[in-house]
């Protein structure tokens, strides 16, 4: 053996007395890229092409096996000038290495399988004027990144998408209450505001002073179910709102009874658009009261969405 093996020797004995102590596992064995290094010494010869081979420069590559050798308390590899060929202990350690390394290939393979699992579905729960208005446009610009992904939506109240999230039963949730559930973290994705809104024929159409807040309070008005975020806005800047005239359990189902005259309703801009421009839908100004809220995307406190979810969210910000 060369008198630099015989240094490594001495080094690898000196440092060897800690090497069977206590202490973490990550500590007393090598690194997967110091045993794939030796493997690479094993089947190419030489500790310089080993290094070429991996991307590394060959002091790197040298600075490794010597902390190797340090940790593990023996002498691996017989530097010359002729090359590098692994010592006694060296070849039954390369042994290890390889089955190391396989175990290590087998577990990477099993993660990759667990993510194309994740991002093979994406189950998302929203709240009925996300899900209506805002969603189909991110939806279809996740499908254009994801084509594979296969997407399930539920549309609810903000409530129950709350607890859809909470739950596990879906990986990303939008809502647009004031509040946000226990046990959950969120991000503003878009603001909106809310308008009243009667038929035509409707007198506060014709109406030429804004609405009080307290005749809007105390009039039955159409509104969403308890639970929504709608209803949850409203009643907390009016301080309570009139039995309802009709309770309904979807956006477009107040949108159509405001629009066949059934009474006011207080709906999202979002979802009056088209109505306010074809005259189905006339807004009436309000006094006072400025019924704004955020829309925001919900998901378990401390697990920030990944996978499609992650894009998802970030198409909403786009």
């Amino acid at each position: 053996m060369s008198s630099g093996a015989g240094s490594g020797t001495g080094d690898a004995e000196r440092g060897g007395s800690g090497a069977g102590g206590a202490g973490s596992l990550a500590h007393r064995v090598p690194d997967l890229g110091a045993l794939e290094l030796l493997l690479a010494v094993a089947r190419v010869g030489s500790l310089g092409a080993a290094a070429r081979e991996l991307g590394i420069t060959q002091p790197a590559a040298s600075s490794r096996v010597r902390s190797m050798e340090r940790q593990l308390g023996v002498a691996l590899v017989d530097r010359s000038p002729r090359g590098s060929t692994l010592t006694d202990a060296g070849a039954l350690v390369t042994d290890w290495a390889r089955r190391i390394v396989e175990a290590a290939e087998a577990f990477d393979a099993g993660a990759q399988a667990l993510r194309d699992r994740r991002d093979s579905r994406l189950r998302v729960a929203a709240s009925m004027t996300i899900a209506e208005y805002l969603l189909p446009g991110w939806l279809l610009a996740l499908r254009a990144q994801r084509p594979d992904t296969e997407v399930s939506l539920h549309a609810g109240n903000s409530a129950g998408v709350a607890e859809r999230v909470l739950t596990g039963e879906a990986d990303l949730g939008f809502v647009e209450g004031l509040t946000v559930s226990s046990g959950l973290d969120s991000a503003v994705i878009a603001h909106d505001r809310l308008i009243v809104v009667v038929a035509p024929g409707h007198p506060w159409a014709r109406r030429r002073r804004p609405l009080a807040a307290g005749e809007l309070a105390s009039t039955p008005l159409i509104l969403r179910e308890k639970g929504s975020g709608t209803r949850q806005v409203l009643d907390t800047a009016l301080g309570g709102l009139a039995r309802p005239l009709i309770e309904l359990s979807s956006t477009t189902a107040v949108k159509a009874a405001a629009v066949s005259g059934a009474g006011p309703a207080v709906l999202s801009e979002l979802a009056v658009g088209e109505e306010l421009g074809m005259r189905r839908l006339v807004s009436v100004p309000l006094e006072s009261v400025v019924l704004a809220r955020e829309l925001r995307a919900v998901w378990p406190t401390g697990h920030r969405p990944t996978g499609p979810a992650r894009e998802l969210l970030s198409l909403t910000r786009g």
